[in-house]
């Protein structure tokens, strides 16, 4: 049985309102302990609850931006602004080339959590001033730190409390960092299924490389990082969920999308690999997109290179 993220459990919203509802820490625990996980059962019991037994929100919300707070950290150590730039550069390259759309474009952070890669991307305008920058995510405290943060550093990015494929404004590119192993099942292919059915040109989605050593990793970068045991349960538990690169492009091969991974696990150093994407683009996109990239185009393949290395 798969090992459950305590911070997927400890809130719960409504799907398209983003409303919050109540969560009983009894019925936390029995999910924990179901999945054979007494370490998380000991992490949630120590959290308060009212007299229903509902955990308390406020402290609920306190300690999740706390270890968003220190998973910011972890981006900035591991370059992570650095390393979608280097593939959403060239993206947004090809699209501006097919001249569809003259500006300004749309990026829609997935989830965006503190809003780490907006700000980030404001701050730098790596992407250039065409491009409007939207962090999206159902959890309002997250989103309002994020807004805080935003407002107090001067940038030009906005937060939106809700489900990213609700805006009233199309996206041109979503992208998401640390989301897609939370996605289960037929809700991975769903995932990518929405994105396909919007007018945006290309999605491009970081998220754990499945290598043997992640969970090494991510345990010896959590425990050195992460001061609570929440932070580091979560961080090695979100290694070992990670998709496969074959389970990745499956359920990434939407209708209309060609689906793309960059570096996959077989050709990276497992010692040096930390997050890699998954990408999809409308097909027309594709050849531009490898042009715009240059030498690293090598790196990209698509679900027959994978199916002649393992054939």
């Amino acid at each position: 049985m798969h090992q459950l993220e305590i911070s997927d459990l400890i809130t719960a919203v409504e799907p398209r309102s983003g409303r919050r509802l109540p969560v009983r820490r009894a019925e936390v625990i029995q999910q924990l302990r179901e999945s054979g996980d007494e370490r998380a059962v000991r992490i949630v019991a120590e959290l308060p609850s009212d007299r229903d037994g509902v955990l308390d929100p406020h402290v609920v919300d306190r300690l999740l931006i706390s270890v968003h707070t220190e998973l910011q950290r972890l981006s900035e150590e591991l370059r992570v602004g650095e390393r979608l730039v280097h593939l959403l550069g060239p993206l947004f390259t090809a699209i501006r080339s097919t001249g569809a759309r003259s500006g300004p474009y749309r990026l829609v952070d997935v989830g965006c959590g503190l809003g780490y890669l907006v700000r980030w991307l404001a701050a730098t305008n790596a992407l250039g001033a065409d491009v409007e920058l939207v962090g999206v995510d159902l959890d309002a405290a997250l989103v309002g730190e994020a807004e805080r943060l935003a407002r107090a550093e001067g940038l030009g990015c906005r937060f939106v409390h809700g489900n990213a494929f609700d805006l009233p404004e199309a996206a041109t590119v979503y992208v998401s960092t640390g989301v897609l192993h939370h996605f289960r099942g037929p809700a991975l292919a769903e995932f990518f299924q929405v994105q396909a059915a919007t007018p945006a040109h290309a999605f491009c989605h970081y998220d754990i490389a499945a290598t043997r050593l992640a969970p090494i990793g991510a345990w010896v970068f959590h425990h050195a990082r992460m001061r609570h045991p929440l932070g580091r349960h979560d961080g090695v538990v979100s290694a070992r969920r990670a998709h496969s690169d074959e389970t990745l492009l499956r359920a990434a091969a939407a209708p209309g999308i060609r689906p793309l991974l960059y570096e996959p696990r077989g050709s990276v150093n497992p010692f040096c690999t930390t997050l890699r994407p998954v990408i999809g683009v409308r097909p027309y996109l594709e050849a531009p997109l490898r042009l715009a990239l240059g030498r690293a185009a090598r790196r990209l393949v698509g679900p027959e290179h994978l199916a002649e290395a393992t054939g």
